[in-house]
Formats: structure tokens, C-alpha cells, sequence
């Protein structure tokens, strides 16, 4: 069975490229009847607020809890963690629908507007030491969530130190000179978890070349023991390697 993509909004067309390139066949998910046709399901980056207002809009969401109940994995990237978290704070006028089943508190735009979007070196020691490679993950954030509280049985994968701003300047032009300066880290927020059968990730591993958080992935898909699973997981490890510095691009990346 293939691996379900959520392509109401956003990054859709480049987890499936992503997938791709580890041979792996995805599938465009839209309506709630597609969903029984996929052994587990990735919830992309994208805006959240768009994303649910679609999603409502097709009457995705008793089929995406059902989904999730079921016990097939689930992924969700940046609005996708936004999604699967059993409560969001941040949140525009009037909130918005979520599907649930992670136990955290997620903070939408956690790391500011478009303006603050930024790249970072993560330390992922348990994803590194499954699939190879460095022991760092160039990780992509664009208005970016960050998880502020997590449960007991939800499994902490990385984390990033946040940023004091620049608005502690006494005057407007200080704040002007000093905002594009280094400032001291203030306290570190998780940006990776995983619960049981559900995977989210604050960032964007499909922005990047660097597969090792969809190949993670796809070893819980092969874990669940779904029919086909096996196939899945078997064309993965006979890759040339699930971590392979030479980019294999279908659709731009960050290097």
C-alpha cells in the first residue's frame, strides 16, 4: 500500500519527491475516501489555517481521527504537528479544528512571521544512530510551531535552543541597530517527537535532500505490519544508503 501525502495545501508535492527518491510510491490524499487505500498518512507543511479550512470543507477530519485511532502512522511536518497536537495555543481568531491524538501543547507561529524563518544545525542522536550519517540535521524552519509541553509517553527526538529579542532596547532606534545582531540563547523547545504511531516535526525535512527523517518514518510504517509493509521497508534498505550526501533532486532543496 502506498504512502498517503495530505495535498489540500502546501508542501505536498515535495515529501512526495522525497519519498521518491527512497522508492517508495506515494499518493495524492484529498477526500476522505481515499484514506482506507494508504498504509499510513504524512500531513505536510503549509498554512494551518487554510489547511483545516479545506480540510473541513472535504469533512476530512473524522476520517483523519479515525485514521489516527486506528493505529497507522502518521506524520506531520510544521502545520501538520499543528494538526495531530491535542491542544494549540497562538491560534488566529475563531481557532481552528485539529485532529488530535498527540499529547502536547504545540505554540503556532512559535518563532515569529516569514521574517524569522530560519535554518539551524539539530543534534538527532536516535535518528542518526538508526539511519546513518551525521550526527546533525540541517533542519528548515519556516514559520515555525515549537512544542511547549509534552506527556509522559511522548518520546523527545530534538530540540532547539529559542531567541531573546531585540524589543528589551530602550528606544526604536536601538531596536533598530541591534535586531540583526546575535542575541543569547534563552531556553530550549522541542522541535521533534514521536508518540506510539504518530511523528511530528516543528521543520521541514522534505526541503531538504537529507532523507533520514522519511526513511525513520517509514521503518514505523513497516513496524505496524501492515500487508506490504515489508516491501516498503525492503526497498528502503537496499538503497545505496538512506543517508546520501549527492543530491538526487526532483524539486528544489536546501543544501
Amino acid at each position: 500500500m502506498a504512502v498517503g501525502v495530505l495535498a489540500l495545501q502546501g508542501s505536498f508535492n515535495e515529501h512526495i519527491a522525497a519519498l521518491k527518491r527512497l522508492g517508495v510510491t506515494a499518493m495524492e490524499i484529498r477526500k476522505a475516501e481515499q484514506l482506507p487505500t494508504v498504509s499510513s498518512l504524512i500531513i505536510p507543511g503549509g498554512e494551518s489555517t487554510t489547511m483545516a479550512k479545506l480540510a473541513e470543507f472535504h469533512n476530512l477530519f473524522p476520517a483523519l481521527r479515525d485514521f489516527v485511532k486506528m493505529g497507522k502512522p502518521v506524520w506531520g511536518t510544521c502545520a501538520g504537528l499543528i494538526f495531530l497536537a491535542d491542544k494549540a495555543i497562538g491560534q488566529k481568531s475563531g481557532g481552528q479544528q485539529l485532529i488530535g491524538g498527540l499529547d502536547c501543547t504545540v505554540h503556532r507561529n512559535f518563532f515569529g512571521s516569514q521574517l524569522q524563518s530560519f535554518e539551524t544545525e539539530l543534534e538527532i542522536p536516535k535518528i542518526a544512530n538508526e539511519e546513518g550519517g551525521p550526527p546533525t540535521f540541517r533542519a528548515v524552519f519556516i514559520r515555525a510551531p515549537a512544542i511547549l509541553e509534552v506527556g509522559p509517553d511522548v518520546e523527545v527526538l530534538a530540540d532547539v535552543l529559542t531567541m531573546k529579542t531585540a524589543a528589551s532596547h530602550s528606544s526604536t532606534q536601538d531596536q533598530q541597530q541591534m535586531k540583526h545582531e546575535p542575541v543569547e540563547p534563552e531556553e530550549r523547545v522541542i522541535v521533534a517527537v514521536k508518540q506510539g504511531n504518530m511523528l511530528a516535526t516543528a521543520f521541514h525535512p522534505e526541503l531538504t535532500a537529507d532523507t533520514r527523517w522519511h526513511s525513520y518514518f517509514l521503518k514505523m510504517v513497516a513496524n505496524v505490519g501492515e500487508e506490504g509493509s515489508s516491501k516498503i521497508i525492503s526497498r528502503v534498505e537496499g538503497s545505496t544508503g538512506l543517508y546520501d550526501p549527492r543530491p538526487r533532486m526532483d524539486l528544489p532543496v536546501f543544501q
